[in-house]
């Protein structure tokens, strides 16, 4: 899973109501049962194969790239096969390729703020990180002139432009992270984070800008992680390989450290905290700072064609056949790195080798019917999540299956592994349609329904997903609940706890003995009733009224 301080604060959370079955707050959905053998064909001895194998120290933490990439692949085209599935590539093949760039900064570059005879010098690492994403052998500023541009958000919307025209071709653009901290909660997405205040969106507007350079200044609460987090990213960055060889985007992306920000700011003559106040306010326009970067990146590049596993079920109606459920899960991890407790290989056990275990039983599922749903199901295990969502973003903008017959995306980030819990984490609860298909669904099994604890920190755009939900395709992500059957009432956030401190993102990732995954076995037989009346409605599932994603969603039905 792509997250940074996963951290959540469940405690004093209320669950969600959840619509009785046949009733929903939009449109008509049918509610028929799934059938039995499908549902029995969900077990935890299954997914447990499955995650033993997909963990295993032999697929050496599967990489993008590696021969852990291959042993990957092998393995899900095999069990696609055995199941039955039909190749899902349009070519005759369950793969679809990935063209993927990794590029390391060499050395230790030192970034530059100079005015006149002034200079401040930001040491890698410790001070700041950058990266370029140009295909090239290197990357550079040279006295690029200083602009801060406040959030850098452009929202029509809500009647919000951080540029006011301002040319800022060939400038170096400092930004702050996050949406800007409205009192009024009706704007942007009040505490819940838009994708106006994700990084990756920031980085996207010095493209749009013919920006040279776009450095993000790092606030630990507006970030949601501390800045080690953002230190891990002075290694290889890989990143999807168009046909311009990414030179489109700016020079440099990169973060300062808060405290150098500050130092900036004062060397232009400007208060940080005063700026970042106004900064919060539609009459903010782009203030230069009279202060210039430079800085060298040279690199090393590695190119790769990494893969997207995929494989088809045929709908059982002629007439809706060529419309599609996509069910999706990252097969990839870290590979083998540093060591941490004498382990260096990152097996991801449960990041995210569980999610595509349950990918599998899913599909294994789908075939155990007599009957095929009406519409087709698709499976897809992508490359390069923890890289940047990268498989399913190369997935989404050069699609097999046409977005604008695709229903749905659920997708699978690491599954329940306490056991049983009567609740169930949406995160972004409320976004879409299929937010009322899972509370019949979880209604039918007794339980509820709770939302992201933490939606400021936008942990809705950092999984796969999203990819899909940018385009216009309603996507549904789940996390497991908190509310653990025959536990203590602080087990759920102690165990959450424990994962994020000692195993997430670490060689520690592996499977316990102490692992109970009856509450995966219900979560997924959860997320198999979506998926399956989805298949068989008579409608397409739609965004809500007011949601950031829905104008994508209606000029993508558009005939």
């Amino acid at each position: 899973m792509l997250r940074s301080n996963r951290g959540m604060l469940f405690c004093g959370l209320l669950a969600v109501a959840v619509s009785a079955p046949g009733c929903r707050s939009r449109g008509t959905m049918e509610n028929e049962p799934v059938p039995s053998e499908a549902l029995a064909a969900i077990d935890t001895a299954t997914l447990m194969n499955h995650i033993r194998v997909l963990a295993a120290d032999s697929l050496m933490g599967r990489l993008p790239g590696s021969a852990g990439e291959e042993k990957t692949v092998a393995y899900l085209e095999g069990q696609f096969k055995a199941l039955g599935l039909k190749a899902g590539n349009t070519d005759g093949t369950y793969i679809q390729k990935v063209p993927l760039v990794g590029i390391t900064v060499k050395g230790t570059p030192t970034l530059t703020f100079a005015k006149g005879s002034i200079k401040q010098t930001l040491k890698w690492r410790e001070d700041y990180v950058a990266w370029t994403k140009h295909v090239a052998p290197s990357a550079s500023l040279d006295k690029s002139d200083m602009v801060f541009v406040g959030y850098g958000i452009e929202a029509p919307e809500y009647k919000w432009d951080d540029f006011k025209g301002v040319d800022v071709t060939g400038k170096t653009l400092v930004m702050l992270v996050n949406d800007p901290p409205l009192a009024d909660t009706t704007q942007f997405g009040g505490k819940r984070m838009t994708y106006y205040g994700r990084w990756t969106y920031k980085y996207e507007q010095g493209m749009r800008h013919h920006a040279a350079a776009v450095l993000l200044v790092h606030e630990t609460d507006r970030a949601g992680y501390p800045f080690a987090i953002v230190q891990g990213k002075a290694s290889e960055q890989f990143d999807l390989v168009t046909p311009d060889q990414n030179m489109g985007r700016s020079a440099v992306e990169g973060w300062i450290a808060l405290d150098q920000a500050k130092s900036l700011f004062a060397m232009a003559g400007q208060n940080f905290d005063s700026l970042n106040a106004h900064a919060a306010t539609r009459q903010f326009a782009p203030v230069p700072l009279g202060v210039t970067a430079s800085l060298t990146l040279d690199n090393a590049l590695h190119t790769i064609d990494s893969r997207n596993v995929i494989a088809r079920l045929d709908g059982s109606d002629p007439k809706l056949k060529n419309e599609y459920v996509i069910y999706t899960a990252h097969w990839d991890h870290f590979g083998v790195g540093e060591k941490v407790n004498g382990d260096s290989i990152y097996n991801g056990a449960r990041d995210n080798a569980s999610g595509v275990a349950g990918l599998l039983d899913i599909a294994k599922a789908f075939v155990a019917m007599k009957t095929p749903p009406k519409r087709s199901i698709l499976f897809l295990s992508v490359t390069s999540e923890e890289q940047g969502l990268l498989g399913s973003q190369y997935y989404a903008t050069t699609p097999i299956y046409p977005l604008s017959k695709t229903l749905a995306n659920i997708n699978m980030d690491e599954l329940n592994v306490w056991g049983s819990s009567t609740d169930l984490t949406v995160i972004g609860l409320g976004a879409s349609d299929l937010d009322d298909y899972a509370k019949v669904a979880a209604a039918e099994q007794g339980r509820t329904l709770r939302p992201d604890a933490e939606p400021e920190k936008g942990f809705y755009y950092r999984s796969d997903h999203f990819n899909f939900a940018k385009l216009g395709v309603p996507a549904f992500y789940a996390e497991s609940g908190i509310e653990f059957i025959g536990k203590p009432a602080a087990f759920g956030m102690e165990k959450r706890q424990e994962y994020d401190t000692k195993h997430y993102h670490t060689p520690q990732d592996e499977i316990f003995a102490w692992w109970d995954l009856t509450g995966a076995v219900l979560d997924l037989k959860l997320f198999l009733t979506m998926g399956y009346r989805v298949a068989n409605t008579v409608r397409f599932p739609e965004w809500s009224v007011g949601n950031e994603f829905r104008a994508a969603h209606e000029k993508q039905l558009k005939p």
